[in-house]
């Protein structure tokens, strides 16, 4: 049920009188406040991990391994830790500076905003939650409305383990979204894709409020002809399988040298029945990914089976992608992935350093030359470049 929008502004600035007020700011409660995150997630697990299964197909023990588990083990971590983090500082100046003695102190931003995707709902909602609940914020958590389950879920346990004044989650979509995007906040938090960052910049902008941008991006893997092909395409296909693709750092597509290609299309062939497909998150992402894979010109080499009605779709491997493809206009996030063959590794970090720089980048070679000493980001005004390798 979606928040109603007359009460987020209400919502906003109850937070702020909490923060105001100093309830936050000893570190004992903070400690208390992640103590109960960690009890949440242990106590309600089989509620999540039903939830999750119900609105993205996710199997339990995965749930259990990428989410839950992670978010105990953060949480109570940055809860031993907490006392170091916020000790005071006495940072080493010159000479001249040290009469002033300067200072330090770790102080609390105040109230924040954190937006989380669908992918890994449950880690990338309450990792941001961690670290403000550490530093002394109030925080409105606003889950994805692709996930309805499970973002229903968290605003009926959330005020059960958290302190409802200092917590509190907004459900919604587009007019939710918009609403709380309208009002100043001590700090942004958005974990998701760039079209939706511009306008959360945007709007962010408006208030000078800082902001943190989680992006994902069109990973490009790099292949060295001499490196083990085989290997090469099994932990390729590893990362693009995982969560359906569906992951900001899945492997987007795939550079070899053009005499490589047939080659790694064979590896790709012997291991795919290794992979189990899972559920794409909504009809629209279904129709999306199915529209790129139907305007592509290059060769499906791996057809993936298509379930439209259960939104699953298996892994589909296209040969022979060249630039201007459809596969190539956009992030994929998904179990689709095109190879485009080129002439040399030069090539290919020219076709990597002429599109906007990605989140990660996979290089495969067993030549030290190329790992250690050639292929290496370099810093470019506000890029990342790749070197040539010689």
């Amino acid at each position: 049920m979606a928040t109603p929008v007359n009460i987020i502004p209400k919502i906003r600035d109850a937070l702020r009188t909490t923060f105001r007020s100093g309830v936050t700011r000893p570190i004992a409660w903070r400690q208390h406040q992640l103590y109960q995150l960690a009890r949440m997630a242990q106590n309600e697990r089989e509620l999540i991990c039903d939830a999750l299964k119900k609105d993205f197909g996710k199997p339990k023990t995965e749930v259990l391994m990428t989410e839950i588990g992670c978010i105990i083990e953060r949480t109570v971590k940055s809860a031993e830790q907490l006392p170091e983090w916020a000790k005071t500082e006495y940072p080493d100046v010159a000479d001249w500076q040290k009469p002033w003695k300067p200072t330090v102190y770790k102080a609390p931003r105040g109230t924040v905003l954190i937006i989380s995707p669908w992918n890994y709902p449950m880690i990338l909602t309450f990792q941001p939650l961690i670290g403000a609940i550490a530093a002394g914020c109030t925080a409105v958590l606003k889950p994805s409305e692709l996930v309805p389950t499970f973002s229903q879920l968290l605003e009926e346990i959330v005020p059960k383990y958290l302190d409802p004044n200092v917590c509190r989650v907004v459900n919604g979509a587009v007019p939710e979204t918009s609403k709380l995007l309208e009002l100043q906040w001590d700090h942004i938090f958005y974990t998701g894709n760039g079209r939706v960052a511009r306008i959360i910049a945007s709007a962010a902008a408006k208030h000078l409020t800082p902001l943190t941008l989680e992006l994902g991006g069109k990973s490009p893997v790099i292949i060295d002809s001499a490196y083990d092909i085989d290997l090469a395409a099994k932990r390729i296909l590893w990362g693009k399988c995982n969560n359906a693709g569906q992951i900001c750092v899945a492997p987007d597509y795939v550079l070899v040298q053009r005499d490589k290609q047939d080659e790694l299309v064979e590896a790709f062939r012997k291991h795919y029945n290794a992979f189990f497909p899972q559920g794409i998150i909504s009809d629209l992402h279904h129709k999306r990914i199915t529209s790129l894979l139907s305007r592509t010109k290059g060769e499906v080499v791996l057809q993936g089976r298509v379930d439209a009605a259960r939104r699953r779709l298996e892994p589909t491997i296209v040969k022979d992608v060249a630039d201007g493809d459809s596969l190539l206009e956009e992030e994929i996030f998904g179990p689709v992935l095109p190879i485009v063959p080129v002439d040399s590794l030069n090539q290919a970090v020219d076709f990597v350093n002429a599109r906007p720089h990605p989140l990660v980048l996979y290089g495969f070679s067993d030549k030290e030359s190329v790992k250690q000493k050639r292929m290496f980001y370099l810093a470019n005004d506000d890029r990342f470049m790749l070197k040539h390798i010689k």
